[in-house]
Protein backbone atom coordinates (compact mmCIF):
# COMPACT_ATOMS: atom_id res chain seq x y z
CA UNK A 1 0.00 0.00 0.00
CA UNK A 2 1.57 3.31 -1.06
CA UNK A 3 1.04 6.66 0.65
CA UNK A 4 -1.87 7.69 -1.57
CA UNK A 5 -3.75 4.43 -0.98
CA UNK A 6 -3.08 4.64 2.74
CA UNK A 7 -4.47 8.18 2.91
CA UNK A 8 -7.59 7.04 1.05
CA UNK A 9 -8.07 4.13 3.48
CA UNK A 10 -7.48 6.46 6.45
CA UNK A 11 -10.19 8.76 5.11
CA UNK A 12 -12.57 5.80 4.83
CA UNK A 13 -11.64 4.69 8.34
CA UNK A 14 -12.43 8.13 9.73
CA UNK A 15 -15.90 8.22 8.18
CA UNK A 16 -16.64 4.61 9.13
CA UNK A 17 -15.86 5.30 12.79
CA UNK A 18 -17.67 8.64 12.71
CA UNK A 19 -20.73 6.92 11.24
CA UNK A 20 -20.55 4.10 13.78
CA UNK A 21 -20.40 6.53 16.70
CA UNK A 22 -23.27 8.55 15.24
CA UNK A 23 -25.43 5.41 15.09
CA UNK A 24 -24.50 4.45 18.65
CA UNK A 25 -25.40 7.91 19.94
CA UNK A 26 -28.72 7.99 18.07
CA UNK A 27 -29.59 4.60 19.57
CA UNK A 28 -28.59 5.94 23.00
CA UNK A 29 -31.04 8.83 22.65
CA UNK A 30 -33.86 6.44 21.72
CA UNK A 31 -32.83 4.05 24.50
CA UNK A 32 -32.74 6.83 27.10
CA UNK A 33 -36.12 8.19 26.00
CA UNK A 34 -37.60 4.71 26.49
CA UNK A 35 -36.04 4.28 29.96
CA UNK A 36 -33.35 1.96 28.56
CA UNK A 37 -35.84 -0.64 27.41
CA UNK A 38 -33.56 -1.54 24.48
CA UNK A 39 -30.74 -2.42 26.86
CA UNK A 40 -33.09 -4.59 28.85
CA UNK A 41 -34.46 -6.41 25.79
CA UNK A 42 -31.34 -6.77 23.64
CA UNK A 43 -28.48 -7.16 26.08
CA UNK A 44 -26.57 -10.43 26.57
CA UNK A 45 -27.68 -12.64 29.48
CA UNK A 46 -25.56 -15.71 30.10
CA UNK A 47 -26.82 -19.24 29.37
CA UNK A 48 -30.16 -18.10 27.92
CA UNK A 49 -30.60 -19.54 24.40
CA UNK A 50 -33.09 -16.83 23.52
CA UNK A 51 -30.52 -14.12 24.23
CA UNK A 52 -27.63 -15.62 22.27
CA UNK A 53 -28.35 -13.55 19.14
CA UNK A 54 -28.13 -10.42 21.27
CA UNK A 55 -24.34 -10.61 21.12
CA UNK A 56 -24.76 -8.70 17.83
CA UNK A 57 -26.93 -5.92 19.31
CA UNK A 58 -25.37 -5.40 22.74
CA UNK A 59 -22.29 -3.44 21.46
CA UNK A 60 -24.64 -0.68 20.21
CA UNK A 61 -26.35 -0.25 23.60
CA UNK A 62 -25.36 1.41 26.88
CA UNK A 63 -26.82 1.85 30.34
CA UNK A 64 -26.22 5.58 30.87
CA UNK A 65 -24.77 8.74 29.42
CA UNK A 66 -21.63 8.24 31.49
CA UNK A 67 -21.32 4.74 30.04
CA UNK A 68 -21.44 5.85 26.41
CA UNK A 69 -19.25 8.89 27.04
CA UNK A 70 -16.49 6.78 28.58
CA UNK A 71 -16.58 4.40 25.62
CA UNK A 72 -16.79 6.87 22.75
CA UNK A 73 -13.24 8.27 22.82
CA UNK A 74 -11.34 4.96 23.05
CA UNK A 75 -13.73 3.39 20.54
CA UNK A 76 -13.00 6.05 17.94
CA UNK A 77 -9.23 6.09 18.52
CA UNK A 78 -8.66 2.34 18.49
CA UNK A 79 -11.28 1.78 15.80
CA UNK A 80 -9.58 4.29 13.50
CA UNK A 81 -6.14 2.80 14.11
CA UNK A 82 -7.52 -0.67 13.42
CA UNK A 83 -9.22 0.45 10.20
CA UNK A 84 -6.74 2.78 8.50
CA UNK A 85 -4.85 -0.07 6.80
CA UNK A 86 -8.03 -1.40 5.22
CA UNK A 87 -11.73 -1.00 5.99
CA UNK A 88 -12.63 -4.44 4.60
CA UNK A 89 -10.27 -6.19 7.01
CA UNK A 90 -11.61 -3.97 9.77
CA UNK A 91 -15.18 -5.09 9.19
CA UNK A 92 -14.11 -8.74 9.38
CA UNK A 93 -12.18 -7.99 12.56
CA UNK A 94 -15.21 -6.26 14.08
CA UNK A 95 -17.43 -9.27 13.41
CA UNK A 96 -14.86 -11.58 14.99
CA UNK A 97 -14.49 -9.42 18.12
CA UNK A 98 -18.26 -9.09 18.55
CA UNK A 99 -18.57 -12.88 18.48
CA UNK A 100 -15.65 -13.63 20.85
CA UNK A 101 -16.65 -10.93 23.32
CA UNK A 102 -20.33 -11.84 23.28
CA UNK A 103 -19.73 -15.58 23.56
CA UNK A 104 -17.37 -15.08 26.51
CA UNK A 105 -20.19 -13.31 28.35
CA UNK A 106 -22.90 -15.74 27.24
CA UNK A 107 -20.96 -18.86 28.20
CA UNK A 108 -19.30 -17.75 31.43
CA UNK A 109 -21.32 -14.90 32.96
CA UNK A 110 -23.27 -16.12 35.98
CA UNK A 111 -26.61 -14.93 37.28
CA UNK A 112 -29.06 -12.78 35.35
CA UNK A 113 -26.64 -9.97 34.55
CA UNK A 114 -27.66 -8.00 31.45
CA UNK A 115 -24.47 -6.97 29.63
CA UNK A 116 -24.35 -4.20 27.02
CA UNK A 117 -21.73 -1.74 25.77
CA UNK A 118 -19.02 -1.25 23.15
CA UNK A 119 -16.14 -1.93 25.54
CA UNK A 120 -15.65 -5.45 24.14
CA UNK A 121 -15.01 -3.88 20.74
CA UNK A 122 -12.60 -1.38 22.31
CA UNK A 123 -10.52 -4.16 23.82
CA UNK A 124 -10.61 -6.09 20.56
CA UNK A 125 -9.37 -3.13 18.54
CA UNK A 126 -6.74 -2.43 21.20
CA UNK A 127 -5.41 -5.98 21.02
CA UNK A 128 -5.40 -5.89 17.23
CA UNK A 129 -3.51 -2.58 17.04
CA UNK A 130 -0.87 -3.82 19.50
CA UNK A 131 -0.06 -7.05 17.59
CA UNK A 132 -0.84 -6.12 13.97
CA UNK A 133 2.59 -4.70 13.22
CA UNK A 134 4.27 -7.89 14.40
CA UNK A 135 2.14 -10.13 12.19
CA UNK A 136 2.19 -7.79 9.18
CA UNK A 137 5.89 -6.94 9.59
CA UNK A 138 5.12 -3.23 9.24
CA UNK A 139 7.65 -1.22 11.22
CA UNK A 140 5.39 1.83 11.60
CA UNK A 141 2.47 -0.32 12.81
CA UNK A 142 4.78 -2.06 15.26
CA UNK A 143 5.83 1.29 16.70
CA UNK A 144 2.19 2.37 16.93
CA UNK A 145 1.41 -0.87 18.76
CA UNK A 146 4.23 -0.29 21.24
CA UNK A 147 3.05 3.27 21.93
CA UNK A 148 -0.57 2.18 22.36
CA UNK A 149 0.42 -0.71 24.64
CA UNK A 150 2.52 1.60 26.82
CA UNK A 151 -0.07 4.38 26.90
CA UNK A 152 -3.16 2.28 27.54
CA UNK A 153 -1.79 -0.67 29.50
CA UNK A 154 -4.09 0.33 32.35
CA UNK A 155 -7.02 -0.94 30.27
CA UNK A 156 -5.89 -4.47 31.04
CA UNK A 157 -6.77 -3.95 34.70
CA UNK A 158 -10.48 -4.16 33.80
CA UNK A 159 -9.96 -7.33 31.75
CA UNK A 160 -9.34 -9.35 34.89
CA UNK A 161 -11.80 -10.41 37.62
CA UNK A 162 -12.55 -8.11 40.50
CA UNK A 163 -13.65 -4.80 38.95
CA UNK A 164 -17.19 -4.12 40.24
CA UNK A 165 -19.87 -3.25 37.70
CA UNK A 166 -17.62 -4.09 34.76
CA UNK A 167 -17.95 -7.06 32.41
CA UNK A 168 -14.37 -8.26 32.53
CA UNK A 169 -15.44 -11.36 30.58
CA UNK A 170 -16.57 -9.20 27.66
CA UNK A 171 -13.32 -7.26 27.80
CA UNK A 172 -11.19 -10.39 27.92
CA UNK A 173 -13.18 -12.04 25.12
CA UNK A 174 -12.79 -8.93 22.97
CA UNK A 175 -9.04 -8.79 23.66
CA UNK A 176 -8.63 -12.44 22.66
CA UNK A 177 -10.61 -11.80 19.46
CA UNK A 178 -8.46 -8.78 18.59
CA UNK A 179 -5.20 -10.68 19.02
CA UNK A 180 -6.57 -13.59 17.00
CA UNK A 181 -7.71 -11.12 14.34
CA UNK A 182 -4.15 -9.82 14.05
CA UNK A 183 -3.13 -13.27 12.87
CA UNK A 184 -6.24 -14.13 10.83
CA UNK A 185 -6.32 -10.82 8.95
CA UNK A 186 -2.55 -10.36 8.64
CA UNK A 187 -1.18 -8.86 5.43
CA UNK A 188 -0.19 -11.94 3.45
CA UNK A 189 1.06 -9.89 0.49
CA UNK A 190 4.15 -8.91 2.50
CA UNK A 191 4.91 -12.56 3.14
CA UNK A 192 4.36 -13.87 -0.36
CA UNK A 193 5.74 -17.28 -1.27
CA UNK A 194 9.52 -17.23 -1.41
CA UNK A 195 11.74 -19.73 -3.20
CA UNK A 196 13.03 -22.49 -0.98
CA UNK A 197 16.31 -24.36 -1.17
CA UNK A 198 16.43 -27.97 -2.28
CA UNK A 199 17.29 -30.21 -5.14
CA UNK A 200 17.76 -28.44 -8.39
CA UNK A 201 15.62 -28.74 -11.49
CA UNK A 202 15.56 -27.22 -14.94
CA UNK A 203 16.41 -23.56 -14.69
CA UNK A 204 17.33 -23.79 -10.97
CA UNK A 205 21.09 -23.80 -11.36
CA UNK A 206 21.61 -27.55 -11.70
CA UNK A 207 21.42 -30.49 -9.33
CA UNK A 208 22.16 -29.69 -5.73
CA UNK A 209 21.87 -25.94 -6.26
CA UNK A 210 19.82 -24.12 -3.66
CA UNK A 211 18.53 -20.61 -3.21
CA UNK A 212 20.42 -20.30 0.07
CA UNK A 213 23.74 -20.82 -1.73
CA UNK A 214 23.36 -19.74 -5.36
CA UNK A 215 25.71 -21.04 -7.99
CA UNK A 216 28.60 -18.77 -9.06
CA UNK A 217 27.57 -15.89 -11.28
CA UNK A 218 23.89 -16.32 -10.47
CA UNK A 219 22.13 -13.42 -8.78
CA UNK A 220 18.87 -13.82 -6.92
CA UNK A 221 16.20 -11.12 -6.74
CA UNK A 222 15.92 -9.32 -3.44
CA UNK A 223 13.41 -10.95 -1.11
CA UNK A 224 10.78 -9.06 0.94
CA UNK A 225 12.27 -8.22 4.31
CA UNK A 226 15.89 -8.04 3.06
CA UNK A 227 17.82 -4.98 4.09
CA UNK A 228 18.73 -3.41 7.37
CA UNK A 229 16.32 -1.88 9.85
CA UNK A 230 17.19 1.66 8.87
CA UNK A 231 16.29 1.02 5.23
CA UNK A 232 12.97 -0.52 6.28
CA UNK A 233 12.20 2.51 8.44
CA UNK A 234 13.04 4.91 5.62
CA UNK A 235 10.77 2.98 3.27
CA UNK A 236 7.86 3.04 5.73
CA UNK A 237 8.28 6.76 6.37
CA UNK A 238 8.51 7.35 2.62
CA UNK A 239 5.28 5.42 2.05
CA UNK A 240 3.58 7.63 4.62
CA UNK A 241 4.90 10.77 2.87
CA UNK A 242 7.03 11.75 5.86
CA UNK A 243 10.30 11.81 3.91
Amino acid sequence: MDAEEMIAEARKAFFVMFGFLAVVWVIQIVNWADHYALSQEYGVIGHRPGRLADIFTSPFLHWSWAHIESNSGPLFIFGFLAAYRGVTRFLGLSALVVVTSGLAVWFFQGGDVDTVGASGLIFGYFGYVVVRGLFDRHLIDTLIGVVMAASFAYLLTVAIPGTPGVSWLGHLGGLVGGVAGGWIFRDRTRNAARPYGGSGSAGSGGPGASFDEPSPGRHLPARPGDGDTRADLHKELGDLGLL
